[in-house]
């Protein structure tokens, strides 16, 4: 995390500092006998969502996002094994952070197949569990993940210039000034502020980073994109890393059934600088959902 943020001095508006405010409870599921935290917002009721973070992100990136999303059920924010407030493993998978989406939902006791909708990183995990369990959800939403591409911070790390290990800084306004966006991009002053103050842990010494380095030394194999056994829509963002380009291939592979929705004037961290388009975006999609069945694979044979 060491690319630059634009400032912005601006004072939090109301919608964000009543999104904080908004009732929400802390819970911890299992699974393969690691601890994985989460929050909730809202009753079991519903249409349930599951909201998963990036690389070396956590749960907390969608503290002003997930409560305008408990409008028709409950919204439930993961911290994936190895980040935020969960346990950590040996070593770190798709696959493994998959199960850990459904452990979670299953805690929360959701009355129905529930979305599962992943940033970055987080999209790479929401596609593998589609296709491992799709059956099990109703659909998946992919912001600005190009399946065919590293996430931003897997590509960072693999390539030392960040994510290189866990430094300790003497005070907490110390760790937070160093807090950037991966990669960098203008963002909105007052969500990164809460952002950076909840990444970071106190540990001997003064303040640390709450995710494991161990997250990016782990294999990456390609997730496949085929016709999936539950939705899908793909979000880019207009200034993101999912380019036209990737956009029409992933349309392609999924079976020209996944709608490619772009986020006007947004960066890759979408909930960073343009969270109530994001919203927007989501709720319409989930709207169109309740009310249309889903889309036949078209034959794209020659």
């Amino acid at each position: 995390m060491i690319l630059r943020v634009e400032a912005d001095t601006a004072a939090p508006p109301a919608w964000f500092t009543e999104a904080l405010a908004a009732p929400v409870t802390e819970h911890t599921a299992a699974c393969d006998g690691v601890p994985i935290a989460y929050r909730m917002w809202g009753g079991p009721a519903g249409r349930g969502i599951v909201l998963v973070h990036g690389g070396a992100a956590h749960s907390r990136w969608w503290d002003h996002i997930a409560p305008l999303l408990a409008v028709d059920g409950p919204v439930i924010a993961v911290d994936m094994s190895g980040h935020g407030d969960s346990g950590r493993r040996s070593s770190y998978s798709l696959e493994a952070w998959a199960r850990e989406m459904l452990a979670a939902a299953a805690d929360a006791g959701f009355d129905a197949p529930p979305v599962v909708i992943g940033h970055s990183m987080g999209g790479h995990v929401a596609l593998r569990l589609a296709g491992l369990f799709g059956s099990q959800i109703e659909g998946v939403v992919v912001l600005d993940s190009p399946i065919h591409d590293l996430a931003p911070e897997e590509a960072a790390a693999q390539s030392r210039r960040v994510f290189r290990g866990l430094k300790t800084y003497p005070s907490k306004e110390a760790i937070m000034d160093r807090f950037r966006p991966v990669p960098d991009q203008p963002v909105l002053g007052y969500i990164a502020d809460h952002v950076a103050a909840t990444s970071v842990r106190p540990v001997d010494g003064g303040w640390t980073w709450k995710w494991d380095p161990r997250i990016f030394g782990r294999e990456l194999p390609q997730a496949p994109l085929t016709r999936l056994d539950c939705r899908v829509a793909l979000f880019r963002a207009e200034h993101g890393i999912m380019s036209a380009a990737m956009s029409d291939i992933m349309y392609d592979r999924l079976g020209r059934v996944a709608p490619v929705i772009e986020i006007p004037a947004a960066g890759h961290h979408i909930m960073l600088d343009q969270p109530i388009a994001l919203v927007a975006a989501i709720r319409t999609l989930l709207s169109d959902w309740d009310h249309s069945l889903p889309a036949e694979p078209r034959d794209t044979r020659p």
